[in-house]
């Protein structure tokens, strides 16, 4: 964890006297010992929240494309999955078994 010994670096903002009030006045409801503790606390918080929401979004967006890639694309089966085929047909009676013709 950063200790405020750590701390070096700055941002400044320019904000209208209503959203500073709005601020402190939000800082004071909920404890925060500072204005600069508050805001920093919160857009921390937010900021994470931004990260893992798109970070999830990517990664899902990612495992579709892998999915549909394997079960839509031109690659060909290998071995194991046309001998997994083969048993999967030996073992299943023909109501129960799905279409696996293109595996063979």
């Amino acid at each position: 964890m950063e200790t405020s010994s750590n701390k070096s670096e700055r941002i400044d903002l320019r904000i209208t006297p209503t959203d500073k009030e709005l601020f402190k006045r939000a800082q004071q409801i909920s404890g925060d010992t500072s204005l600069s503790s508050f805001l920093l606390r919160i857009i921390k918080q937010k900021t994470q929240e931004i990260v893992a929401e798109k970070e999830s979004i990517l990664l899902t967006q990612k495992d579709r494309e892998l999915f549909f890639d394997a079960v839509f694309g031109d690659i060909e089966p290998n071995e194991k999955l046309k001998k997994a085929a083969k048993r999967y047909k030996n073992i299943v009676t023909p109501s129960e078994h799905i279409e696996t013709s293109e595996l063979s």
